[in-house]
């Protein structure tokens, strides 16, 4: 006789994800499945979505956390065997066939466990592992959760009755906490196959590091009365304690800094970083932690800095606190200019466009360095007679001697700016371009103007929309990408000067619509098939 096997979904206001799950039961290659839907007192569609299954037994109560629910969950399900399965996560068609198949091999183990992948938003799967462990499997759960993710779980009823369910004081890691529970009284088993897609997105409670590790932390503390005499036991505990502390620490410290400005984040990370750094493992020096919990520390301070706004007068202006710039050359004296870095990251993205016949403006510096043995004429124009590297003489955007159709790429880095009749250059450089050649261009946005003879014909600072219009009139628009680079820091320093060497990449590379220091422009004449 075939047994039958409860699959226990809790809920709370995530409807929206509610029906792929249950889909994924429905479709079980296993056939004797019940569907228990418990409502932890959502506020959304979830009662709705539940009502349009027929079939699925439903379950209301007041929102009282997710162990709680599963423990309502099963005990009014029917079934011999359980999965427990989160509304946002899905089941893969021969996830419950397998679990059975291999407790039928292992009929003397309380649960058994399989694989998990990683689904992101946009489709994207990762397996995460495969960990199976041969034997002693509490060793190997005080070492670490190998299992994972609680949907690749199959129980037997008697051992969730013996244990009496899930612990309903505790916010999260409930499963690890079971699991740890079980396998100190019983054996337990895993195999290799991947049976669960466990769904990233915004509303993961694992994206609360700071309760999660504190979490888990008191939980496998839980476990010491059961480890004490036993060498062994003793050992898998403290390389637990110190993978837990590493994976919450290496999970913090790849978090985007810059999402932290959120109000919400910088709380979060405060008491991610205060809970790691007031645990550290024991022999945290030997094991090379301590300089983890220092980076920690100053991600506290970052966090810190920036929890509120200094208050009018308290704003620290430092070196800034000055009526002229710490360089008036643009930073060349310092370095490689902000806006420079910019550009030469633009023309090293966009390098194989600069290939057979190639003008330049002033020099063909650009054009050496980036179009290489791509280059098969290099020309440069020059508005006046003299200079020894010019092949052309003249103005883009009145008397030249540019001949039409004849370049495959144009390199124009902040030259535009210099030029009144701005419309009458970019038809200029259109007419130059063969049929599906690139022109590749730079014009200044924030900046200040330079002190030199430029600055007799320092006509223009443009913005993204300005510079798009000016292009689209006269370049097809899906021909045409512009873009900005900058933020209020990297804005600042340039104002003053500094060289990009002065700020971090990540404080160079970040970007802000709203500071817009350099823009840049990639259009390619219509008729060469790009």
């Amino acid at each position: 006789m075939s047994h039958m096997v409860s699959v226990v979904i809790p809920c709370y206001n995530q409807a929206q994800f509610l029906q792929g799950a249950v889909d994924s039961v429905r479709t079980q290659t296993y056939p004797h499945v019940e569907i228990v839907v418990v409502n932890d007192g959502s506020t959304d569609e979830t009662a709705a979505v539940a009502a349009a299954n027929p079939g699925v037994r439903y379950v209301e109560q007041t929102n009282r956390g997710l162990s709680a629910a599963r423990n309502v969950g099963w005990r009014a399900s029917r079934g011999d065997y359980l999965v427990f399965l989160d509304a946002d996560d899905l089941l893969l068609p021969s996830a419950i066939e397998l679990g059975m198949r291999t407790i039928a091999e292992h009929p003397e183990c309380a649960f058994v466990s399989g694989q998990h992948r990683r689904l992101t938003n946009d489709g994207r799967a990762r397996v995460v592992g495969p960990w199976v462990v041969a034997s002693d499997h509490y060793l190997a759960l005080l070492s670490g959760n190998y299992i994972g993710m609680h949907a690749t779980v199959l129980y037997q009823r008697g051992a969730l009755e013996e244990s009496g369910g899930f612990d309903e004081d505790l916010r999260a890691v409930e499963d690890y906490d079971l699991y740890l529970r079980i396998a100190r009284h019983h054996p337990i088993c895993c195999h290799s196959d991947v049976v669960a897609d466990y769904r990233l997105h915004g509303g993961n409670m694992s994206r609360d590091i700071g309760m999660m590790f504190t979490t888990v932390h008191a939980v496998l503390r839980r476990q010491e009365p059961f480890i004490k005499s036993d060498a062994r036991r003793e050992r898998a505990y403290q390389r637990g304690v110190r993978s837990f502390w590493l994976y919450y620490a290496d999970e913090l410290l790849h978090q985007d800094k810059h999402a932290l400005l959120d109000r919400h984040g910088r709380e979060r990370a405060g008491k991610a970083i205060r809970a790691l750094a007031s645990n550290l493992p024991p022999h945290s020096a030997q094991d090379g932690l301590r300089a983890t919990a220092r980076r920690l520390r100053r991600g506290l301070n970052w966090v810190r800095r920036r929890a509120t706004r200094p208050g009018v007068g308290r704003v620290r202006f430092g070196d800034l606190r000055r009526l002229r710039p710490i360089s008036d050359e643009f930073g060349f004296d310092r370095g490689m200019p902000i806006d420079r870095a910019y550009i030469e990251a633009f023309l090293d993205r966009h390098r194989a466009d600069i290939r057979g016949r190639v003008l330049e403006i002033g020099d063909n510096a650009y054009t050496l360095r980036y179009g290489a043995e791509r280059v098969t004429q290099s020309d440069v124009l020059h508005v006046a007679a003299g200079n020894p590297q010019a092949t052309f003489v003249g103005d883009l955007a009145g008397d030249n001697d540019l001949p039409a159709d004849a370049f495959d790429c144009v390199v124009l880095t902040q030259t535009l700016h210099l030029i009144f009749d701005m419309p009458a250059s970019v038809r200029t450089l259109h007419r130059i371009l063969r049929p599906g050649g690139v022109l590749l261009v730079t014009v200044p946005g924030i900046t200040s103007i330079a002190r030199d003879e430029w600055g007799n014909d320092w006509f223009w600072s443009l913005t993204t929309m300005s510079t798009r219009r000016l292009f689209e009139e006269v370049f097809p628009a899906q021909a045409v990408a512009v873009a900005a680079h900058g933020n209020v820091l990297s804005a600042i320093a340039f104002l003053h000067g500094l060289a990009a060497s002065e700020l971090r990449p990540s404080e160079l590379d970040a970007s802000d619509p709203a500071y817009e220091v350099l823009i840049t422009t990639r259009a390619v004449k219509e008729g060469g098939g790009q």
